[in-house]
């Protein structure tokens, strides 16, 4: 679905076969809806009730940042620290994993967000990667960041093998059910060499109006299927010089509605949302049209 736009005297057909460019097989032919840390705009991120919201909400993918314990264990969480989304305060890497489970990760929304508590939500515990995976399945697809990798040595060899254990990294066909990204080329780059079947998105961050050159694109494509970055810092012709080059490009993150019509118009493959609800309701009225 919407393969092809109208612009001006241009018609313009903006999704080719990433298989034809040597990436793992993905159907660029559908958007993406990526729940961003779970359906975090309605409950607390990185946690079950917020991962099922998304998974409901009509989400593709599960999004999971990971970072990892004292004793080696991958955690979903966003930041190296503890403050913000428990009660624990420090590193995560100075903890273990039995003491970050004693954490409350869910109080914080409801003192946030009072008009969007629930008491289900106090007490919260952090999950593992694996525990996200048991809950969910090996039928689920799940985009996972590796987070400050350069501070968690061996965490894509942990992170590939639980992938593997839950026969989750084979090719998939078209819809890959892991996809694996990073701000740090060097992590995704490791991941690579290791199972070059996982498709990776190479995230950028841009402190003023995005640009891409050809040269640059050339270099993505040799180990990712995609780009992903702010949506508030790409145009039109980004996307398409993206695209040109057969790349998938899921900005982040979308919260309202005309801002998610107007990159579908542009040609993304997907985009990162807090409200995967409201996407999925902007995708139905746009394929009416």
């Amino acid at each position: 679905m919407f393969i092809c736009s109208n612009h001006g005297h241009r018609r313009r057909c903006r999704f080719s076969s990433l298989a034809q460019s040597g990436h793992p097989s993905m159907n660029d032919n559908k958007i993406l809806n990526i729940a961003h840390r779970g359906g975090s705009g309605y409950a607390p991120e990185h946690t079950l009730p917020s991962y099922q919201l998304g998974d409901e909400m009509g989400g593709d993918y599960i999004e999971l940042d990971l970072q990892m314990t004292k004793d080696g264990e991958l955690i979903a969480m966003h930041d190296e620290t503890l403050d913000r989304t428990t009660n624990g305060t420090g590193l995560v890497k100075d903890y273990t994993l039995d003491q970050i489970k004693e954490l409350d990760a869910g109080s914080w929304f409801n003192e946030m967000y009072p008009e969007k508590a629930k008491s289900e939500y106090n007490g919260l515990q952090v999950q593992t990667l694996e525990e996200v995976i048991q809950h969910f399945g090996k039928n689920k697809h799940y985009y996972i960041e590796t987070k400050s990798p350069e501070v968690y040595p061996g965490m894509e060899e942990k992170l590939l093998k639980i992938l593997k254990d839950y026969h989750l990294t084979r090719q998939n066909g078209p819809s890959s059910k892991v996809i694996i990204q990073s701000f740090s080329e060097a992590s995704l780059q490791k991941v690579h060499e290791m199972n070059e079947d996982i498709p990776l998105v190479q995230l950028i961050d841009y402190k003023n109006k995005a640009t891409i050159t050809d040269e640059e694109l050339d270099h993505y494509e040799e180990y990712a299927a995609g780009l992903g970055m702010s949506f508030k810092k790409i145009d039109e012709e980004y996307v398409d010089k993206v695209r040109e080059h057969d790349l998938l490009i899921h900005p982040y993150t979308v919260l309202e509605k005309e801002d998610m019509k107007r990159l579908i118009e542009w040609g993304v493959t997907g985009m990162f949302t807090n409200y995967p609800d409201r996407l999925e309701e902007v995708l139905k009225e746009m394929k009416k049209k």
